[in-house]
This record gives structure tokens, C-alpha cells and sequence, in this order.
């Protein structure tokens, strides 16, 4: 980051008449007698960009919270192409699509993502700031001489048919009332209804009304819905959330069918296992969140990943993180017998005529039990039974339980009052987590990914010996999972205590998790439960039914599917490795 370039972004429903008082009065270039920090006619404090200082500093130190924030710009941020009015969020540079090849984007919540994918679709005219030469007719003189300048050019003249799935899918049923079979039907102009609804897993629901499906099933009609256009570039806006692993396999291989001839996919995901399965290029998102983002140059898909864990984009050699993220080679080797702390007998447990068959595990200190399998097979259910929430012979007795569900309950509290005694493990939960800068808001005002981090923190303030955590990676981004793991693996490690955890993220399981639990059966039917079980013998095992095999990056060791049918695919398959060795 440049220390000559600096910006305000100031959030005007956080600006108080005294947040005016000390901003005007302890303005630098006021006192220098300039115009810095003023109040408009309308009441609200902004200040040019141009005139923005470190020294203003010294504004943002006197005032609590979040209503003015001097950060420096990259050095490298570029053109200006799109602002949420003066001195609010701002995006710099714009991704491209590459037809015959699918484009990821990554980076943090609020860095722009959507913004840009808005862009691309033409849903969003950039304003550059509010600067002349509004609209897109400025962006193709942007972009002249480069593909861009030939993409949003026949953008501009509505010569490019868009399919584009939103990120909230939750809205559909407000927008359609009608059955899912009326939906796909209705939008499909490529008279492939059967196979998009075979290839989704859609028949169970298609004469269900739209108004009450889940939200895994949700994104998936949404999905089929933008696949079902024929069009020449398709946006999907994290299609992933809310689907279970072998669902985000299936969708991954249904988006990447619909890049071909003269066709391009774009896609927003915070799974890399994912992103680097389903892409081909990657562009990396970076800045500052809720301040501003910048767009990087594309890059290969493995390339544009590493260099987001590095922190370091080499092409243009801006350094956007302090650490870079690394995963260790694990052993399977215990060098020494652990002490246990609990263990479970089987059970069974049958409601709704779905029913559930756990064998019995034990806990030792230091574990951290990952669990995988298929929605509606009874991960949860299973869960709720440890904790002691609904009773069988599974109930961890004679134990402190620590537990976070998977649904995320807000209430009219401050996250400081919440997170009652935290003071004492700032270091261990509260920074890790970056959960200080919400200390002062009410979780009912928190979004999806800060109030998952709350729950997170609130489950590991707790002295217990045992936490389950349901689903900890939903609503965070790539970073905020690392962290999270990171900050729950600490926690075991520093008490000697135990975890079991439920999550969707290949990912985040294979960094965290040092054995696993294994679900099969059939969805909202019957579930079985297989384990604990060391990580090679779970992971094989589930791989298999998956159909993928996995390997290690050379460069950082993360985890990383092998393309379908290349030869190490097919070696690793023939010798029964599906998991890395």
C-alpha cells in the first residue's frame, strides 16, 4: 500500500453533529485555511479525496466507531470506475469475461465483488465517481484498444444476452409465486428443462411451490433458471452458499458445461476447492472492505489462488496482506497416546420418518472431529444430540458443551454485552476473529458473515471441554474462514480441549479437522454415520463417492481437485488414493 495516497470514507449514518464538530475543527487543511472536511447543504460532512492526508489521522483517533475512516489507497488501485456517492465505497478497475473460458473472482466480503459482476451485466451504469462521461460509453474509452473496449461496447448496444444469478436467492419467492416446474419452464429458451433439472437434482421439487423451498434448493432453481437462457455470458454471484459438498461438485460441473463456443461463464466463490475446480482465470479482488476494492490483472486460475494466499500479486507486485496463508502437511501419526475427555455410545433416533444410526466415538484433548456429508442425512441432528438438545444415548454427559447451532439467531444487543468477558481472550478469540470493530453494534444490525463470527466467538469464550460448531465457514469469505479455523484450532490447543465440526468447505475441514466423522445414506431418508476416523481413511472414503481425488499445491500445500480425467486423476483413482498422501 502507497503511504502518499490517502482516502476518507465516511458512513453518514454513523456521522453525529459531534462527529462534524471534531472533523471540521481538527481538520488540517481547514486550519491551514483550505477547505477539508466540511458539511454540505444537505447536512452531511464529506471531504475531496484529493485533499485527504495522513495527518487527517488525527480525526479518526478523536471519534468512536466507524463514522470516518483515513485509509491510504493502493498504490496500484487504477481508474476510478464506480462510487456509492462521495466519500462512500469505490471500485477500481473492472474483471473481464474471456468467452470459451470461465473467470472467478476472488476476495473479502464488501471488496467490490458484485459491484463489478452488477457491471459486467449492465445492470449497473459506473459513474466514475460522479465525474463527466457517465454510463458506459466512458468505460469503452476506458478500455481502448484492449478486448474490454470490444465487450462493453456491444454491452452498450445490447449486442451481448446475459444470464446472471443474484448472490441473494432468498428473494426469489417474492419476485415468483408460482411452482418450480412453472419457473424453469417459463425461462427455458434452450429446450433443456430435463437435462438441467436431471443435472441439478431438481425432480424432487419441481411441482412444489417456489415459496417453500429451503435455501440450498433455492440456489440451485436459481442456477437452473440462469443456465436455462440462452445466453452468450452467464454471472453466477456465489452459487455455492447453501448447498452441501457433493451439491457444489454438481453445480460446479453444471456451470462449467455452459462455457463453450463463443460462450463465457463468470462466478463469484469463497470455496476454493471450488473456484479452482470450476475456473479457468481468476481475477483478485483487494483493498479495503466497506471502503474500497481493486480489480487485479487476470490470471490463471492456480496462479490468481496462490497469490491471494500469499498476499502478494507478483505481476504487479502489490503486497495487500501482511501474512501470507500456508497449509501444513499433516502427519497421521501420534506420538503420543492423547488423554481422553469423553466419548459416546450409539444410537439411533428416528422423527419425521427420517432415521439417524450414529456408532459410538471418543474425544480426545486437542481433537478437532470434522464432519462431512450431504444435507438432510443428519449432521445436525447428530450434533443437537451431543449437545444434549434432544435426548439419546449420545449426549456427552459429565462434560461442559459448548455449542453453536447452524442457524444464526440475532437480538436487540450489543455485541459487547453479548460476548460477555471477553476482555481476557482479545488475543486468543476477539482479534483472530476480527470481532473488535463490532463490539459497539447490535447483532440485530450485524450481516450473515459478522454475525457468524460473533456466534463463533461466543462459543469459544466458553470454558467447556467439548465445542461443536454447525457450519462455522457459512457467510464468511476466504480470509474470515482461515481465520476462524485458525482461531478455534488455538483454542483446542491452548485448553486442551476438544471440538466436532460441521461445514461444507473441503477447504476449511482438511485445515482444521485432524479427523472426521462420515455421513452416507440418502437425504431426509436415512443417514449413517461412520468414525471418527483418521483423515486419509475419511477423506478416501468420501472422495470416492464424490468422484474426485485430490492432490497438494506444490507452493503452499493446499488442497486442490485434479481436473477430471487428467493422468493424475486417473493414477490416483486406479491405486484407490482419492485423498493426497
Amino acid at each position: 500500500m502507497s503511504d502518499e495516497n490517502y482516502i476518507a470514507v465516511i458512513d453518514q449514518d454513523e456521522v453525529t453533529d459531534e462527529v462534524k464538530q471534531i472533523a471540521v475543527n481538527y481538520d488540517p487543511v481547514n486550519r491551514s485555511g483550505g477547505e477539508g472536511f466540511h458539511v454540505d447543504d444537505d447536512g452531511e460532512l464529506h471531504i475531496d479525496d484529493e485533499k485527504v492526508m495522513e495527518a487527517h489521522k488525527i480525526i479518526e483517533h478523536k471519534i468512536q466507531g466507524d463514522a470516518i475512516r483515513i485509509l491510504p489507497l493502493a498504490s496500484k488501485a487504477g481508474q476510478l470506475i464506480h462510487e456509492y456517492g462521495e466519500n462512500g465505497f469505490s471500485l477500481h478497475g473492472v474483471p473481464l469475461p474471456n468467452f470459451d473460458q470461465t473467470v472467478g473472482l476472488i476476495g473479502e466480503n464488501a471488496i467490490g465483488k458484485s459491484t463489478a459482476l452488477q457491471i459486467v451485466a449492465g445492470l449497473l451504469q459506473p459513474n466514475f465517481g460522479g465525474d463527466e462521461g457517465y454510463g458506459f460509453d466512458r468505460l469503452v474509452d476506458e478500455y481502448k484498444g484492449s478486448a474490454g473496449q470490444s465487450f462493453f461496447s456491444s454491452l452498450a448496444d445490447d449486442e451481448i444476452t446475459v444470464g446472471y444469478k443474484p448472490q441473494q436467492v432468498d428473494q426469489i419467492p417474492a419476485e415468483f409465486t408460482g411452482t418450480v416446474k412453472e419457473l424453469l419452464r417459463g425461462v427455458d429458451e434452450r429446450d433443456a428443462y430435463n437435462d438441467v433439472v436431471d443435472d441439478l437434482d431438481l425432480h424432487p421439487v419441481t411441482d412444489r411451490s417456489v415459496k417453500d423451498l429451503s435455501g440450498g434448493e433455492l440456489q440451485r432453481v436459481a442456477i437452473a433458471a440462469t443456465g436455462l437462457k440462452d445466453a452468450d455470458l452467464y454471472l453466477f454471484d456465489e452459487p455455492t452458499s447453501y448447498l452441501d459438498i457433493t451439491q457444489r461438485i454438481s453445480v460446479s460441473r453444471f456451470i462449467r458445461s455452459l462455457t463453450g463456443s463463443e460462450k463465457a461463464v463468470m462466478v463469484i466463490e469463497h470455496d476454493l476447492i471450488v473456484l479452482d475446480y470450476l475456473t479457468d482465470l481468476v481475477h483478485v479482488m483487494y483493498g479495503e472492505s466497506n471502503a474500497y476494492g481493486v480489480t487485479s490483472q487476470v490470471k490463471a486460475s492456480k496462479q490468481g489462488i496462490n497469490e491471494y494466499l500469499a498476499g502478494y500479486l507478483s505481476d504487479e507486485h502489490v503486497k495487500f496482506r501482511d501474512e501470507a496463508i500456508s497449509f501444513d502437511k499433516r502427519s497421521e501419526t501420534r506420538y503420543s497416546e492423547p488423554a481422553l475427555v469423553t466419548s459416546w455410545e450409539s444410537f439411533s433416533h428416528e422423527y419425521d420418518s427420517f432415521n439417524l444410526d450414529v456408532g459410538g466415538g471418543s474425544i480426545y484433548e486437542k481433537d478437532v472431529i470434522g464432519v462431512l456429508g450431504e444435507n438432510g442425512i443428519g449432521k445436525s441432528t447428530m450434533m443437537q444430540a451431543l449437545s444434549g438438545e434432544i435426548d439419546t444415548d449420545a449426549t456427552l454427559d459429565d462434560v461442559d458443551i459448548s455449542y453453536k447451532p447452524q442457524h444464526l439467531e440475532d437480538e436487540d444487543t450489543l455485541v459487547r454485552l453479548y460476548l460477555d468477558g471477553f476482555e481476557q481472550y482479545r488475543h486468543s478469540v476477539i482479534n483472530p476473529l476480527s470481532v473488535e470493530p463490532l463490539l459497539d453494534k447490535a447483532l440485530d444490525e450485524l450481516s450473515g458473515g459478522q454475525l457468524q463470527r460473533v456466534k463463533i466467538a461466543k462459543c469459544l469464550l466458553r470454558d467447556a471441554d467439548v465445542y461443536l460448531l454447525d457450519e462455522p465457514s457459512a457467510y464468511l469469505d476466504v480470509s474470515q474462514r482461515l481465520q476462524a479455523s485458525n482461531a478455534i484450532k488455538s483454542v483446542m490447543e491452548r485448553r486442551e480441549t476438544a471440538a466436532v465440526v460441521i461445514d461444507h468447505d473441503l477447504l476449511f475441514l482438511d485445515y482444521i479437522a485432524n479427523r472426521l466423522l462420515v455421513f452416507d445414506g440418502e437425504p431426509g431418508i436415512e443417514g449413517e454415520a461412520h468414525g471418527p476416523m483418521a483423515m486419509k481413511e475419511g477423506m478416501n472414503m468420501f472422495l470416492r463417492d464424490l468422484g474426485v481425488t485430490f492432490r497438494r499445491d506444490v507452493e503452499n500445500n493446499r488442497p486442490r481437485i485434479n481436473k477430471p480425467g487428467s493422468q493424475k486423476d486417473k493414477e490416483q483413482k486406479r491405486n484407490g488414493e482419492y485423498y493426497y498422501t
